[in-house]
């Protein structure tokens, strides 16, 4: 009986994070993958600029994970999220702004290779990866960030859900705003 391919393996994956037990548990569950690891923000933006990846895993905080995010949307890299610390409405926003397919808390390190096959899945099938997060983790969300979260943010959310990207004219038009700026978004 023929093996079923899934959509992570042989896949390169450049997987960052400063907590080495975090990256040997990611090489652990994605062994289907060939994940190449970066414990700090310099390794994991040479790996970027020079390497070549399918998939990159993000921690946020402790790395730089959203400069690394804004680099590896450069080059093409499709991107997720991956945090502990930064679990907020901001952090999720300044994600989605910068390009990333998905942000999803440590918390659902165990469930890692089925979220990635499932994202990966629906953006081969052209389908928006955000939208399935939102659908699997959107009570998570509402859960962690209390009721009303998107409130403060609702043209942004509302625009959003509509077509789960940000549109390249928002994206300039955001890169522009002092207000955004001066959050470091």
């Amino acid at each position: 009986m023929a093996e079923v391919k899934t959509q992570l393996d042989g896949k390169r994956i450049l997987a960052v994070d400063d907590e080495a037990d975090i990256l040997e548990t990611i090489q652990d569950i994605l062994d289907m993958a060939d994940v190449d690891v970066a414990g700090d923000y310099a390794v994991a933006s040479e790996k970027i600029r020079t390497g070549s990846y399918d998939l990159a895993i993000l921690d946020i905080m402790g790395v730089n994970g959203l400069e690394l995010l804004e680099e590896a949307v450069a080059r093409n890299i499709p991107t997720v999220m991956l945090t502990a610390h930064a679990v907020n409405p901001d952090t999720l926003m300044a994600s989605i702004r910068k390009g990333a397919i998905a942000y999803l808390p440590k918390e659902t390190l165990a469930d890692l290779d089925d979220l990635l096959e499932a994202l990966l899945a629906a953006r081969a099938a052209g389908k928006p990866p955000w939208k399935l997060l939102f659908d699997k983790l959107g009570e998570y969300f509402d859960e962690r960030f209390g009721p009303g979260w998107k409130v403060e943010n609702e043209a942004f959310w509302s625009d959003f859900s509509r077509t789960w990207q940000v549109g390249r004219g928002i994206q300039e038009r955001l890169k522009h705003d002092p207000r955004v700026r001066d959050k470091g978004i």
